[in-house]
């Protein structure tokens, strides 16, 4: 069977920063900001994402585009059959953190269904508060909303690859720019937002230090949906003719955009209004929607902003599931509709004791941490950075040539930056994703 290919360039590039613009981009950059020196942070983190983040981002992107295969199969084409634990590894990835991504990404429409019934009219921030501490906490309404997500995600998926995920994408990431753009510009008009855009754009190296290195580097690398094999996936669907390395770049740069503007919506609106930058997941869900409710047409900005979270949750969603679905698909020949229905309801069954496990299996605990808790902690501190050291490995080391050829397009299209991509491949990229899995378990 012809394996499916993206309708056009610009289809596979808004997909893949569908992929990486989740919502660590609109509230965990925002807070790390906040927290970790303002501008000082931000130079730090735009250093580390294009030598680190785009480094591996193109070796992913070419893996999966030589091999025109799934995360296992690509790592054992390529690398060779021992290495193909790695594509496992990032199969399993995807499919955890979607099992509790999707319950945060049932949140975001639980709150844009309340926002559009006017069930927030009048809250004030201890309100807020108390809402989302019910909501996290009920043993059933977070999974209807947790189901409600994964839904959307098969219906989307389900379609394939040019006429589901491709079609969705050129639909919900200019919706995303646009609601960015419009909730960016109503925070810097507040009065007192400049000194929130001073805090951001002017560095204070007085924060500079070994965490806040650790805390940009890891930002970096996991923004741009890295290790779980999502890009690996996307790439495998790359026509021969298309350039990684510029594909990959202005993936980065979507990204790293969303992020700036993330940035100048939140830090503004929380200066303006005399809140702790560093706030937090709160600011999401509690500190943000008691400013807009104090805004003129505040339901109308609330709603655009959880319209906004919830478009960025999607669109990374649906790329964790393909990268299930295919690994199924591929090595167990199962229609892609057969597939993508059962892969979301095991995953959505996996979910429910994250769910759960913010309210009534509150004291379920696993090393300590809640089930919530543990998986985000073992794939963000082991997973994710294994698998992405793996990939390094295996494009700087093992099939440095094959590599070469793809990423040049059989010499087509001369990369001029090859030499020090090998290098960062083989050594500089794998020791920095390494000090930051070492410093997050034992320094953090």
């Amino acid at each position: 069977m012809q394996r499916e290919h993206w309708g056009s360039r610009v289809g596979f590039i808004l997909a893949a920063a569908g992929s990486a613009v989740g919502l660590g981009n609109i509230w965990k950059f925002p807070y790390l900001v906040g927290a970790e020196g303002g501008g000082a942070f931000l130079i730090v983190y735009i250093a580390f994402l294009i030598a680190i983040g785009l480094c591996v981002m193109i070796a992913e992107i070419s893996l999966g585009r030589q091999a025109q295969a799934n995360p296992f199969r690509a790592f054992k084409r390529v690398g060779g059959t021992g290495w193909s634990v790695f594509g496992f590894l990032a199969v399993l990835t995807a499919f955890l953190i979607l099992s509790f991504y999707s319950v945060v990404g049932g949140w975001t429409i639980a709150y844009v269904v309340k926002t559009i019934t006017g069930g927030f009219a009048g809250y004030s921030g201890a309100e807020f508060e108390s809402h989302f501490g019910a909501l996290v906490s009920n043993a059933i309404e977070p999974i209807v909303y947790h189901a409600a997500f994964m839904a959307l995600g098969v219906v989307i998926v389900i379609n394939g690859i040019s006429g589901g995920i491709e079609k969705a994408s050129k639909i919900m990431m200019p919706l995303l720019f646009i609601l960015l753009a419009l909730l960016v510009v109503r925070s810097l008009t507040l009065e007192g937002a400049m000194a929130g855009v001073e805090y951001f754009l002017l560095p204070d190296w007085s924060h500079l230090d070994a965490n806040m290195v650790a805390a940009a580097l890891g930002q970096a690398f996991f923004t741009l949906s890295l290790g779980m094999g999502a890009l690996i996936t996307y790439g495998s669907y790359l026509g021969k003719k298309e350039s990684v390395p510029n594909a990959a770049l202005w993936v980065v740069g979507l990204d790293l955009l969303v992020a700036v503007l993330a940035g100048f919506l939140i830090l503004p609106a929380v200066f303006a209004f005399n809140m702790d930058p560093g706030a937090g997941p709160g600011l999401t869900f509690i500190t943000l929607p008691a400013i807009f409710a104090e805004l003129p047409f505040g339901q109308f900005i609330q709603l655009c902003f959880f319209l906004l979270l919830f478009v960025a949750a999607i669109t990374s969603a649906i790329s964790l599931l393909q990268v299930v679905v295919a690994f199924i698909c591929e090595e167990f020949k199962v229609s892609r509709q057969v597939t993508t229905i059962w892969v979301a309801f095991v995953i959505f069954l996996v979910g429910v004791p994250s769910s759960l496990a913010l309210g009534v299996w509150g004291d379920v605990t696993l090393f300590e941490l809640n089930i919530f808790d543990f998986l985000g902690y073992i794939t963000d501190n082991y997973f994710l950075p294994l698998g992405a050291i793996a990939t390094c490995l295996v494009a700087g080391w093992v099939g440095f040539e094959k590599f070469a050829a793809d990423i040049t397009n059989q010499g087509e299209r001369p990369f001029v930056y090859l030499t020090v991509w090998k290098w960062m491949c083989r050594v500089v990229a794998p020791a920095a994703i390494a000090w930051v899995m070492i410093h997050s378990i034992f320094f953090s």
